[in-house]
Parts: structure tokens; sequence; C-alpha cells
């Protein structure tokens, strides 16, 4: 090969940025471990716990009796043809070599990373044959595996590289004397998809090396700092400059000079130096999620600390639903602590491997396969109970009866709030050229005493995919909202994330409404732009709060006074009031009748009595008569009667559970939209509310009812699984409006 060509280097079109060479060649970019300075003729290089010979500036990865041209980067061990992993490695290359047509290698180059798919691993017939078991192997030893993955990549995208090179040679004429060398950087293998899942309460001191997979709400997100790997140090004695390595980014010194003459033992770090290495940190904090079967009353939700690098920070914000792998460390407890017997107490983190989103968010990492905005996941199971459930010819009486069984009427409320709970379609949430139009509804029920509201909200807090429950009594703004915490080690800001972000993309209820105080005001962006923005402490953000707000008060004085508006019951102001899509005002009249039910319903729950369970269908078709159509009984009836139980019929109430997949299936897949018959008796009682308003001087009637009638009207639809909203869904939404 000519001089003239030795120098350029290969990798044109989308690898623009390998560069080759002979010996210690360089990477341009951010890979700086392989970049060198000719001036610098004396200083020595240092991989891991091996010293390289004092005449050398640099490592190098590419040693002419190694066959792995990247094992120094990724595995500390000296290479042998007897070492453990040089089956693993063949095993990992073989299944990079099947597919990688299938990578987008400008990705690859890009992040410094490639996602593998835990279940391919599983599945793949040589890996199986190869390794005993790569489940275990990956629990047990995960950053070995994880170091013959990356290695097996780095081979596969060096011969790639050197095909490349060999083809553009063959093109340009060139001499091929001489060995065509290409250097790849170091690629991190970020697994996604592992099973099984572990709870964060079993995450204790024997899973400690151990690869884990935790699912959480991400609470607090840190800034991105730059954490050094390898650092630099001069010997004060002979001037030599050698590369000592940091584990984990803890600060360690040198404790010899690697000249052999020299016995200096007094070093400097030099932070600017070529040969020191950093790379971009966060650290976040998530929360668990808790499920129907780890529920546990009394106990603050767990918490653990999860540290990103490289490609993996900004992958999540305060809020976020995320899955993590990664191996379980620790960390010293207080480690600006003047205490010596702090020194044995330690901390569990998670250096995490990979990151999963399940939010709208850009996907990082790991998301491929994952749709945005998902929640739940459905088993085969999971689905043939969703479709006998919307098999049901009155299934808006089943759910709203199932919704709170314990309370005992108010079907129109519990309607209203199953409608929250399924919400109507978001506008232009992609288009970043419009305001997106919220399709989540808020709703407030305001009564007396004793009549179940804080059971209710409860209840549909229980049963959304995704609910929070605070009392307004106990709640503060930055509760409700972000709130800026001080890290105690690094001294700066991070923010935590109120009860309104956690319940993003799903429900947050208020209870105790009325006794907010000034809460009231840092409610009002969230209800209308369904973001939080944030300006303190120098730090100015905005954060998604995509959430329906289920709110409960009581009227001031105790009774709801009728001659007085809701505000004035209430005192709140109109601009909050308006932004609720349905008020509900629950009076305690006397009714002999309904008393006579109410007591008997009571007193059955407290006795424990069962009921006869049977199923809802065959109960409404007896109760009607044989020579008539459900349909047709069911549409010459207002709502409020055919939600109601009538006496003697039994229904049997879906499961909570169960109900939470169903609502949960309908939000990620079902987007009604308003036909023509709908859209117009919206807009007749819409212009009529208008008159009666200007009329009667009540509160002011504004587009926010308009919208609110056709959300609630997609929600009614949604709840059926329907695609469009008909004239029947408008008519039952209109009748809920009226209810006062």
């Amino acid at each position: 090969m000519s001089g003239e060509y030795r120098g350029r280097g290969f990798g044109r079109g989308r690898f623009q940025s390998w560069k080759r060479g002979r010996g210690g060649g360089s990477f341009s970019g951010k890979w700086r471990e392989r970049g060198h300075r000719p001036d610098l003729s004396k200083t020595t290089g240092k991989h891991a716990s091996e010293q390289t010979s004092p005449s050398l500036l640099i490592q190098s990865t590419l040693d002419q009796s190694i066959p792995y041209k990247g094992w120094k980067l990724y595995l500390s061990e000296v290479y042998s043809d007897r070492s453990p992993f040089i089956e693993k490695i063949q095993a990992f290359e073989n299944f990079f070599t099947r597919r990688i047509d299938l990578y987008d290698k400008d990705e690859i180059e890009r992040k410094g990373s490639i996602l593998v798919d835990f279940k391919e691993l599983t599945e793949d017939n040589e890996i199986a044959k190869l390794t005993s078991n790569i489940t275990n192997e990956l629990r047990d030893a995960p950053e070995k595996t994880l170091a013959c993955m990356g290695l097996a990549i780095h081979q596969v995208l060096t011969k790639d590289l050197e095909k490349h090179a060999a083809e553009l040679q063959a093109q340009e004429g060139l001499s091929r004397d001489g060995e065509t060398m290409v250097h790849v950087p170091h690629i991190h293998a970020r697994i996604y998809n592992y099973e099984p899942l572990t709870q964060l309460k079993n995450v204790r001191a024997n899973y400690y090396g151990k690869y884990v997979a935790l699912r959480g709400t991400v609470v607090r997100v840190s800034n991105i700092k730059p954490l050094c790997t390898k650092m630099a140090f001069l010997c004060a004695a002979c001037g030599e400059v050698q590369s000592f390595s940091l584990p984990d980014g803890k600060y360690n010194l040198p404790t010899k000079c690697p000249v052999p003459v020299c016995r200096g033992k007094s070093f400097t770090a030099l932070p600017s130096s070529p040969l020191t290495v950093t790379m971009d940190w966060q650290s976040i904090k998530i929360q668990e999620l808790m499920s129907d079967d780890q529920r546990e009353a009394g106990r603050i939700p767990r918490t653990i600390e999860c540290e990103l690098v490289h490609d993996l920070v900004d992958s999540c914000v305060p809020g976020d639903t995320v899955t993590i792998t990664g191996v379980v460390k620790v960390s010293n407890a207080e480690e600006g602590s003047r205490n010596k017997n702090d020194k044995c107490m330690f901390l569990l983190y998670i250096e995490a491997n990979s990151v999963s989103n399940s939010k709208g968010q850009k996907p990082k990492a790991s998301e491929e396969g994952c749709k945005p905005g998902t929640l739940l996941e459905f088993s085969l199971k999971d689905l043939y109970a969703i479709q006998e459930i919307q098999a049901e010819e009155n299934l808006f009486k089943l759910i709203v009866n199932s919704l709170c069984p314990v309370i005992f009427g108010h079907e129109l409320v519990k309607a209203g709030l199953a409608l929250a709970l399924f919400g109507g379609s978001q506008k232009y949430a992609d288009d970043k050229n419009r305001i997106p139009i919220r399709g989540d509804p808020h709703v407030l029920v305001v009564g007396d005493p004793g009549l179940g509201k804080s059971q209710m909200l409860q209840a549909v807090c229980n049963v959304a995919p995704r609910g929070v429950y605070v009392c307004g009594n106990t709640t503060t703004t930055s509760g409700l909202t972000v709130t800026l915490s001080k890290d105690s080690s690094s001294g700066d800001f991070a923010l935590e994330a109120g009860a309104l972000v956690l319940g993003d993309q799903g429900i947050c209820g208020i209870d105790e409404f009325d006794k907010m105080g000034n809460q009231h005001q840092a409610l009002l962006e969230a209800m209308e732009q369904q973001s939080i923005s944030l300006a303190k402490a120098g730090m100015v953000c905005s954060l998604p709060a995509r959430t329906s707000i289920i709110a409960a008060a009581n009227p001031v004085g105790g009774h709801y006074n009728k001659a007085k508006t809701v505000s004035e019951n209430l005192k709140m102001g109109s601009a909050l009031l308006s932004r609720f899509d349905l008020v509900f005002i629950l009076l305690d009249t006397p009714n002999e009748d309904h008393d006579h039910l109410l007591s008997e319903h009571v007193i059955a729950i407290r006795a424990g009595k069962q009921r006869t369970v049977s199923s809802a269908t065959v109960a409404r078709l007896n109760s009607q008569d044989s020579n008539t159509s459900v349909l047709e009984v069911v549409s010459e009836k207002p709502l409020s009667e055919r939600l109601k139980v009538v006496p003697g019929e039994t229904i049997d109430p879906i499961p909570h559970q169960l109900l939470r997949k169903y609502i949960g299936y309908a939000r990620q897949y079902v987007y009604p939209r308003l036909s023509m018959e709908a859209a117009q008796i919206l807009q007749d009682f819409y212009l009529e509310l208008r008159k009666q308003s200007q009329r009667l001087n009540s509160s002011p009637i504004t587009t926010r009812q308009l919208e609110s009638l056709i959300r609630l009207t997609e929600a009614r639809a949604r709840l059926e699984l329907r695609e469009q909203a008909t004239k029947e869904d408008a008519e039952d939404i209109v009748e809920i409006m009226k209810y006062r």
C-alpha cells in the first residue's frame, strides 16, 4: 500500500468517523482514550490493572497475537486460547453476524451502543448449545457476559469495516500491500425485554453484583455531570505520566510509578491530559409501582437510586414509567461524613444497562417494539376477558355498577367518574406546530358529608391504570406540582415530581378539595394546558401533567346552600370552576323509599351477605318483556333509569383488576370520532346553554363547555370500544350534564 494512502481514514459514507492506521491509531470525536499527541512520547498508558511499557504513550488494543482486536477494551484478563470466554464470544459473534443487516450502523456509531433483545438471545439455538444457560450467566456474571457481547459486536463491525476498506481499495486501484487495520469504538451491549422483573422490596444485599430488571416511576432526576473513568497522573520524581483506572468513578491515587528505577510515590492529577477519559453521568430515583398483590397499607413506597451513563442520560423525566435493567452495586451511605463508623454503611444502587421508557417521549436505548403510551401489558387471557366484557349488551350499566359497589345509588355520578376514567381523544398531541387540545375530563363532586364522595374517589384511583390519591388538607403546592431538592453531596438542585406529574396519563384524585387554600392556583395550568412550568433557583423547565383531576369537596358550613351558587358554596374562583367538565352536587334529602333501600344495602354489606351471582345479561333479559327488544326498551328510558339496578336484579360486578385492564386497553387502542348526528346534538345543547346563561345571569358558558361535551361523548364511545360516537352517546352526555 502506498504511503500516501496509508494516512487516510477508511470508512466513508456511514462510517466517516472511524479511522484506520497502524499500531495505536485513533478514533476521532469523543473516543479520547485512543487519541495521542506526538510530543508526549515518554508517557505510558494503563488499561485496567495492567501497565504497559514506559516507552509507549497509549495502550494498543490491536495486539497482533490476539485474534480479537478489541480484547483489551472489554476484558482485563490476558488473552489465552483456553480462555473460558472464547466460546461465549464466538456464539455471540455468530448471533450478531446473522443479524448484522438488521442493525442501524449509523445509530451504533452515534450512540456507541447496540440493542440486544433478550428473548432473541434465549431462543437462539446456537447460543443455547455453546452456553449452558444464558439467563443464569447474565444474572450471576453480568459484567463479563456484557463484555463478551460488546467484544463480539466489536469483532463483527471490525470485519465489516475491513471488508468495506478492501472494496474501496479495489475501486481506487490501490496496492493491497500490508495489513489493513480499522479501529472501532467501544460498543456497549444494551439488553432489553429482560425477564423476570424483580420487585423493589426484594433487592437486598444478596442481589449485590446481580443483573436485575426493575419497573417504577421516576420521581427525581439529577443534572448531567462528567464522570472520570481514567485519570492521567504525573509522577513528581521522574515526570512520567500514567493512565490510572478509576472503577465506578471512585477517585484513587496510584501506589507506585510504572518506571522500574523510579521510587516516586507522589503524583499529580492531570485532568486536561489526553489520557484522561470522562463520560456523561446522571442519577435518577425510581419509586416502585404498586400492583394489586403488592399493596401494603401504611408503608412508604420504596425507592432506589439508578445511575445512567453514556447514551442513557436524558432518557427520562420525572413522572415517567420506566423499566431499568442493570447491575446492583453499593456505595458509601455517607460519603461526606466525618464519622468513622459510617465507613461500613453502604447503600444499594443500580448501574443501568438499558432504560425502556413507556411514555410518549423519544425512545432511548431500548424502546424497540414498545408503543408510546404503553402502561399495561395484555396476555391472551386478558384479551379474551376484554372481549367478553365488550360483548355485554348494557355495558355502561355494568361498568357503572362495578366502579364502587359499596356505595348505593348515585348512578349518574358514577357514570361521570367512569367517563373520566376512559377519557376522550387528545388532539394534535404529536404536532409541534399546534397547541394540543386535552382529552382528559376533570370532575368535581360537591355535596353534604356522609354521602360516599371519598369512597367513590378512592375507587376511581384504584381502578385507574395509573392513579394517585392525595388529600387536600395535607397537601402543599410543591407536593402537587414539582419540588426542587438539593443534593447533599454535590449541592446541585434536582427535580422531584409531585402528585400531578406522577399521575401523568392517569388519574389524580384530590379529596377535601375545599380545604386546600391557596393551592388552587397551582392547578390552573395543569388542568388546561396539562403541563407544569417551573422557574425556581435558576431552573426553568416544563413537565407534562396529562392527568384527569377528580376532586371531592364539602360546601362551606357543612351543608350545601341552594340559595348560593356553586362558587359561593365552595369559595372557589370561577377560573378554576370552569375548568371542570362535570360538577355534581349531592344533596342529602330524605326519601322514604330510597332510605329503605339504602339501609338494606348497608346492612347487607356490614353483615357480609353474599348476593346470588348470576349473569347480568340473563338478569336483564328476564326483567323485560320477552316480546320486546332490549335495545328498544333501553332507548325509551332516560339514562338515570337505565343505570339503576332494579330491586331483585343481581349484577355480577367486574373485578377491579380486570376493569383496570379493560380501561387501559381502551385508552391505548381506541380513538373515537364524532358522527354528524352527535355533533349536531352537542351544538344545539351548547347554544341553548348560552341563551340560558345570558338570560339568568348565571355562571358564564364558554367554549370550554363545548369541548367538555365533545370529550365526554368520545369517552362514552370509548367505553364500549367503538371508533365512532353516535347520537345516543351525545344524548347520554346531555342528560349527565343536566344533572344537578
